[in-house]
């Protein structure tokens, strides 16, 4: 990236310098403001490809600074400086135009990469790369977005702390690959990532699956087993779905967050550990503190960075983009041939509610390229009820249908009622798995023959 000009505003001395020292160091030609005002005045004199303000100044502040800017010249690149206590004024001003933001404390390198990212316009991004932990597949958050390419610009942000992040959204919105994107990006991701869903923990056993215990600590302790926090140790550990974590343990729990050190079963002496703490939640956890379901402590120690992943209906504009990913992934997996997508099928998923988010529109445009003929998808191929059907009778008996071809929409409706999860299609059908797996292969070989 050739060097750019900068034009660097904080009411700190020994910021500005260290900020003009790191720039320049990597070729930018840098103008220093001491304050808001002397900000405005050099950028209405002279010509600046990026600003850099920090958000905390007296006078006039860093938001200011940023609507100034953007009256003068919307199309020029700001980036705000924040401590970890003003976050939400940092998220704020990215809705207020602000390209980027940084952390402090942060390195010549992270400060690098934010301008590489305000100065060839991350925003204008269709996807973005993230490996799955443990899996050589590689996955896609896929977006063009502004609210999606916030929160992930955020995530990159926050990545580098050691702040427990706290991601929020409804099931099926994508919040375990944002969880591994921060691990991606954060100083711990050469460690282990240790995924852990906190609703599968038996209670009787669930402080020594996450915290081990020693040989003969319990009845059946036959030896020392490590638990899945040291597993995770100079590494990250997702705490899946942590709302459903027992009382009892979430107070566990909590003094390994203030303490940083986990106590095994039966032990006689504290572990201290290094690990990176992500939680996920689909409920609303202010409102679980107030019904008496979640330590409002814990809350606190949990909530430090907050992150919302938005429902698949608040950003309709990815719908387009991730038809056109899934129907390319999935031809290519069952070497189908189909090749595009018709515009009624584009218009009929964006009028759809998609109430599984993504899980539910992946898993329907796997179903349309398995049971679709020819190479264009077509509104036929989805089994979506109509939008205003509001739910009733999302496929109703036709005549000339037979047996077999209402068998065949009553699994796939049923599967998509219950977002793909294939046990509690069989409990809904009064089939068992083995009958699903071989009907889904039958339909398979039919498609292809």
């Amino acid at each position: 990236m050739p060097g750019q000009s900068i034009l660097v505003v904080d009411d700190e001395q020994d910021m500005r310098v260290a900020l003009t020292h790191a720039l320049s160091r990597s070729g930018h030609s840098v103008e220093t403001a001491s304050s808001g005002f002397e900000a405005l005045e050099k950028f209405k004199s002279e010509e600046f490809g990026l600003v850099i303000t920090d958000v905390k100044m007296p006078e006039m502040s860093g938001m200011e600074v940023l609507e100034g800017i953007k009256k003068l010249s919307p199309q020029v690149p700001v980036i705000m400086i924040t401590a970890y206590g003003t976050v939400n004024n940092a998220v704020e001003a990215m809705k207020e135009g602000a390209s980027d933001y940084i952390l402090k404390p942060f390195d010549s390198e992270i400060l690098e990469s934010a301008v590489k990212r305000a100065c060839t316009n991350s925003n204008g991004k269709k996807s973005i790369e993230v490996y799955s932990n443990g899996n050589s597949e590689t996955k896609k958050i896929i977006t063009q977005d502004s609210k999606m390419v916030e929160i992930l610009n955020l995530a990159k942000n926050v990545a580098p702390s050691n702040a427990t992040v706290l991601i929020l959204g409804e099931s099926g919105t994508g919040k375990e690959l944002l969880a591994s994107y921060v691990h991606q990006h954060s100083g711990k991701s050469k460690g282990p990532y240790v995924a852990v869903n906190c609703t599968a923990l038996p209670e009787s056993l669930a402080e020594s699956e996450l915290f081990g215990h020693e040989k003969g600590s319990f009845t059946g302790a036959a030896s020392r087993k490590i638990g899945k926090f040291e597993l995770a140790n100079h590494g990250t550990i997702l705490l899946d779905e942590i709302s459903e974590m027992a009382m009892p343990l979430q107070a566990k729990l909590l003094r390994v967050l203030q303490e940083r050190e986990i106590d095994r079963v039966g032990g006689n002496r504290p572990v201290p550990i290094d690990v990176r703490i992500i939680a996920i939640s689909n409920i609303d956890l202010k409102k679980a503190v107030k019904e008496g379901k979640f330590r409002e402590d814990l809350f606190y120690r949990v909530n430090v960075i907050p992150l919302t992943v938005p429902p698949l209906r608040e950003r309709k504009g990815d719908i387009p983009l991730l038809a056109n990913y899934f129907l390319e992934k999935y031809s290519s997996a069952d070497n189908k041939k189909m090749k595009e997508i018709a515009e009624e099928t584009i218009s009929l998923l964006l009028q759809y509610d998609w109430k599984g988010n993504i899980r539910e529109f992946e898993n329907t445009i796997e179903r349309a390229v398995l049971l679709g003929k020819g190479e264009t998808l077509l509104p036929k191929h989805l089994f979506l009820e109509e939008p205003e059907s509001n739910g009733k009778e999302p496929f109703p008996i036709r005549t000339g249908l037979s047996v077999k071809e209402m068998e065949r929409e009553l699994i796939f409706q049923t599967l998509k009622e219950v977002n793909g999860n294939r046990t509690h299609a069989t409990k809904m059908l009064g089939i068992s798995i083995r009958t699903l797996r071989n009907k889904l292969r039958e339909y398979k070989r039919e498609c292809q023959s």
